[in-house]
Formats: C-alpha cells, structure tokens, sequence
C-alpha cells in the first residue's frame, strides 16, 4: 500500500505541474490582457500609460518568467495579487471557499441521500409501479439542467410563499445556512441523485441475480440483510466512482446555480475574474478544483480497498 500512494503522489504532482502549464498557456493564449480591458472601458487610448500598467503588472515579461513567478508564489504559499482588486489573491479567494465547499456538500449529501437508497428500491422492486415512477423520475433529473430547476424553484416560491430563497446576508446560525443552502443544493443535486439511482440500480440488478444472493436467500437470510448486507456492498464500487467524480465536479459546476441563487462562491468569481482576465485569480481557482478532482480520484481507489476486502493493492 505504500508503494501505491507513493506512485500515486508522484503521478499526482506530475498531472498537476502539467495542469498548471496548460491553464497558464491558454490564458495568455486569450485575445486580450487585464489592461486591454481596463482602457478599453475607460475609454483612454494613450500607449504609455497602457505599457506602464502592463510594466507594472508583469505582463511585459516572457511568458516562462511569469509562468515560474507564478510556481514560486505557489510554493511559498504566496497566491499573488488580484488585477483587478489589487488585494492579496487569497484574501479573495479565501472567504469564498466556505461558500461553495457547504454548498457543493449539501448536493452531495442530498444525492448520495436520495439516489442510493432509491436505486436499491427500483432493483428490488423491478418492473413494478413504484420502479416505473423511479426510473421517469431520474430520467427527469437527467434530462433537466439545474439552472433551469433552479428558476422554476425559485417562481414557485415566490407564487406559493412570497418569499425567494437567495443568498441576500451571512447566515448567523447552522439553521440558516441550511435554509439558504438547501434549496440550491436540491437544485444541483438532483441531476447527481438521478445518476446515483440509475448506477445503483443498473448495479444491484446485475448483483442480485448472482448464486451467492440465491444462497443468502435459501438460509434464510432477510430481505434486508440479502439487499442491503449482501448486495448493496458488493454493487457499491461503480457507485462509488460516480460519486467521487460528482463531487470532484460540484466544485467547478456550481457557476450558474450560484449565480441564479445569487451565491457569493468560487465558481461564480471564476466567472467574473475569467471575464477581466485576472489572471492570478483565474490561475489559482482552476489549480485548486484540478487539486481537488485528483485528490478525490485517489480517495475512490483507496475506498476501493475497505469496500471490498478482494482488493488488494500491491507493494
């Protein structure tokens, strides 16, 4: 095992040294620079006063140097400075990672929820009502984008209850986070569960018709303990992986239901700072979901491990 997370590691800083050399690229490879916007709405034309700002904010460097101010910064725990701002990048990132982190888990928690137990239903219940009801049901969930559940939400709430559900001040206690959250997070996580069932259902349909099931049953064994002891815990690794590729993907997908729910997280700020290309702000926010999908794939493999005790990982 340790032989395995050492490759893993080194594989890991290896995808992201080569993440952090196409993410710097492509953003200069973008028409345009911070300072082209800026005087462009102002409005000034004087190329001086353009060559200065862009002197001053390190653009007139060569790409590699700035590419390896930028790995130094990161190294040092230094995130650089927003060009817009001119505040210190973590100073602006860092009140906003709590945000979208509380968020992205909530969605999580409601479609691990709803999707796994519901699954298992539809298979145990194959071919019945409450199956055919479950399965249109996630194929709604699929078919649906969230921004779009996300508007519908917040009509009916205004026509039911005169009240919208929008981030409108810093929730004082664990309640009204979980007021102020929970809707978007249904919202979001309702595509995640609809793809939690259909896996787990797909999953434990191919596990219940195994000997070993009909053996569990021939013993006696209860319908609980066959579907849940039995099935469900050899059926679980596919879900698993959909799972950790779901939360790897709620960081960086909560763009439009944060802004529909006017939600102060990253993924809204990448937006704006993608816009009048921050490049420090842009950098840094896109690194830290690469981070964070390579650290999720590699907790999947090691869930692998406890899951299933026939996985072993070789020294």
């Amino acid at each position: 095992m340790a032989a395995y997370l050492l490759r893993r590691v080194a594989l890991m800083v290896l995808t992201l040294f080569g993440i952090s050399v196409v993410i710097f690229v492509l953003l200069r490879l973008v028409p345009g620079n911070v300072a082209d916007i800026i005087f462009d709405a102002a409005g000034m034309i004087n190329p001086a006063e353009k060559a200065g700002l862009e002197r001053q904010l390190g653009l007139d460097r060569p790409i590699v140097v700035q590419y390896g101010a930028w790995m130094g910064g990161l190294l040092e725990g230094d995130l650089g400075h927003s060009y817009v701002s001119d505040r210190p990048a973590l100073e602006e990132i860092a009140p906003r990672l709590p945000i979208t982190a509380k968020l992205a888990g909530l969605a999580l928690a409601f479609s691990i929820l709803f999707g796994v137990p519901l699954g298992v239903v539809s298979a145990v219940r194959q071919n019945t009502a409450i199956d055919y009801v479950l399965r249109v049901l996630s194929l709604s969930g699929l078919s649906m984008p969230a921004f779009w559940l996300g508007l519908l939400i917040l009509m009916a709430f205004v026509a039911w209850t005169g009240f919208i559900p929008i981030y409108s001040e810093t929730p004082q206690s664990l309640w009204d986070e979980f007021l102020v959250y929970s809707v978007p997070a249904a919202a979001v996580g309702f595509r995640s569960s609809a793809l939690v069932m259909r896996l787990t259902r797909s999953s434990m349909l191919e596990v219940l018709r195994q000997d070993y099931i009909r053996t569990a049953r021939a013993k006696g064994a209860s319908e609980p303990a066959v579907n849940y002891r039995h099935a469900l815990s050899n059926a679980i690794l596919p879900v698993i992986t959909v799972i950790g590729i779901e939360a790897a993907f709620l960081i960086g997908g909560l763009i439009v239901t944060e802004t529909v729910f006017n939600i102060p997280g990253v993924a809204r700020f990448l937006v704006e700072a993608i816009r009048w290309r921050d490049y420090p702000i842009v950098q840094n926010l896109v690194m830290l979901i690469a981070v964070v999908v390579v650290v999720v794939n590699l907790i999947v493999d090691l869930l692998y491990a406890v899951l299933d005790p026939r996985i072993r990982y070789g020294e």
